[in-house]
């Protein structure tokens, strides 16, 4: 397998898989609407600007490259947003990723890598999260992604496309480079947004909820360094074809940090301040959730090489390197 279509491969996670991939040898053709990435992300790639849900144009891209494999990055992903504006997603992270699926199948593309998330789960039934962990996703968001691992099964049943869903914890970091990293044009996620208000790009940084039934009554997440989520996508990838098999596996640290350790954190390692306010719950946060990585650890031989300190330090060369 050489030539790999990465769609949403302008975005976040997106650009870094892609960069992987091509160190790894692969030929990654980045396929982006470019209304959440930055062609800046991808420069150096293959790149065609188009839209998810255009199939006709999927399937002129999987003919003239011989696209071989599909990652898909290209979801919405705001929590808070899916509450408010639930068409909008079903649209985007369902409809979209059916006409996706269809070119894919209509091309005699035989492999999918599909970037699910750990809020299929909802509030946790336990510490840790693996992947028999009852689903019962407590916002659209998670239920998008929920009904496209589903569906996913059944393309695997009806046309044999082999697939992997790789349920994501918290994405962060940024590639050791610097040159790309975290940007979104409202941006939502803690680290970033604390860098913005230590850099004095907003007045202060909120933490949503100080009344969790955890440790200091804020939300306990798992952060997983956004290089090693992207070397698990290839990992899985690699197992699928050699396996033929559809899987699907958790990817985090196993590790929870509260929303304050994640302040004092940055504090700690980058000696900036910052002032802090708090503010209700958002809809649709569980309190917390948490990884156990363990049958991604053991079936795809895949360890993290970034842990919270290496995390902080990345995101801060990012920030002070920023090009985009």
């Amino acid at each position: 397998m050489k030539n790999i279509l990465v769609v949403g491969g302008a975005g976040y996670i997106g650009s870094h898989a892609a960069r992987v991939l091509k160190d790894k040898g692969y030929f990654p053709v980045v396929y982006d609407n470019l209304s959440k990435g930055h062609k800046k992300a991808v420069r150096g790639f293959a790149f065609i600007k188009g839209d998810l849900g255009n199939k006709k144009k999927l399937k002129t891209v999987f003919k003239k490259y011989n696209i071989e494999a599909v990652m898909h990055f290209a979801a919405f992903t705001e929590v808070g947003e899916s509450v408010a504006e639930p068409s909008k997603y079903y649209e985007n992270n369902v409809c979209k990723v059916i006409s996706l699926l269809d070119a894919a199948v209509e091309s005699g593309v035989k492999y999918f890598v599909f970037s699910s998330s750990a809020s299929v789960f909802g509030e946790p039934e336990k510490e840790r999260i693996d992947e028999t962990h009852p689903k019962n996703p407590i916002n659209p968001y998670g239920r998008t992604k929920l009904m496209v691992e589903r569906i996913l099964k059944d393309y695997d049943t009806a046309y044999g496309l082999k697939s992997v869903s790789l349920r994501y914890f918290n994405a962060c970091g940024a590639h050791p480079s610097g040159k790309i990293g975290e940007s979104h044009g409202v941006e939502s996620h803690l680290i970033p947004i604390i860098f913005q208000a230590a850099l004095g790009k907003r007045e202060s940084i909120k933490i949503f909820g100080s009344d969790y039934p955890t440790k200091d009554g804020t939300c306990i997440r798992d952060y997983v360094h956004v290089n090693d989520l992207a070397d698990a996508h290839i990992l899985a990838m690699e197992k699928m074809e050699k396996e033929n098999k559809s899987e699907c596996y958790n990817l985090g640290s196993g590790s929870g940090y509260s929303v304050k350790e994640i302040l004092d954190s940055v504090k700690k390692i980058t000696g900036l301040d910052f002032k802090i306010e708090y503010a209700p719950r958002r809809a649709g946060d569980p309190a917390a959730l948490v990884a156990d990585p363990a049958k991604a650890e053991k079936e795809l031989n895949w360890t993290r090489k970034y842990d919270l300190e290496q995390i902080i330090k990345t995101v801060a060369n990012w920030e002070k390197k920023r090009r985009y």
